[in-house]
């Protein structure tokens, strides 16, 4: 993303997973977000432009960003395994980069998927101060429900001519939690072209 990008190597559940860090430029960090990409048989990546601009605005809101590839992904050991598998990627990735402290998560389509289901399983011990799920990909998938206490931490963010994820699919996913959505007029799913309006959305919302 920048110069100061940081490398990293971390463990998954089937082998070694690589990860970029991006961190505020002063001392204060308010926690760690972990960002996952979109769909990995579909050239989903932690470079995605979407996950990359995620990524800007937690830094600029003052938090430490993480991104990482997916088993099978880069240079992620492992084969696709249908979201399952990534959720365990993902909660690997949280037990090392971020072990304690505020807690931030962030997915954009698949991405926003496995975020949900890695809520569910963390909801037993730990709460995510921010969640932000762009794209959300209710079409294909089986998304987990947000906890009605994370609601008003909770960014849902939505094309309006999204062509990859039918906005009516989003909606019949949040209609029965009463949970918000906010939907961007004429926007499709990777944000073309609107992708410095989805960073100031998600930043306006992480400083409420």
């Amino acid at each position: 993303m920048n110069a100061a990008t940081q490398s990293m190597t971390l463990q998954g559940p089937v082998g070694t997973l690589e990860a970029l860090c991006d961190a505020p430029a002063d001392a204060a960090v308010r926690g760690t977000a972990v960002i996952a990409h979109p769909h990995p048989l579909f050239g989903g990546t932690m470079r995605n432009k979407v996950v990359q601009t995620l990524a800007r605005a937690f830094v600029q809101c003052g938090w430490r960003a993480v991104r990482f590839n997916f088993r099978g992904v880069g240079a992620s050991l492992g084969t696709y395994d249908e979201g399952r598998g990534e959720a365990a990627d993902m909660l690997a990735v949280i037990e090392q980069v971020a072990p304690a402290g505020p807690l931030a998560l962030a997915g954009f389509s698949f991405g926003a998927f496995v975020t949900s289901h890695v809520v569910q399983a963390l909801a037993p011990v730990r709460s995510p101060e921010q969640l932000v799920l762009v794209g959300t990909a209710a079409a294909r998938f089986d998304v987990a429900s947000v906890a009605a206490e994370l609601h008003e931490r909770t960014l849902v963010l939505h094309g309006e001519q999204d062509d990859t994820v039918p906005l009516a699919s989003v909606m019949d996913w949040a209609r029965p939690q009463s949970l918000p959505i906010t939907v961007i007029p004429g926007v499709e799913h990777f944000f073309h072209g609107q992708l410095p309006l989805l960073k100031t959305l998600v930043a306006r919302h992480l400083r409420a």
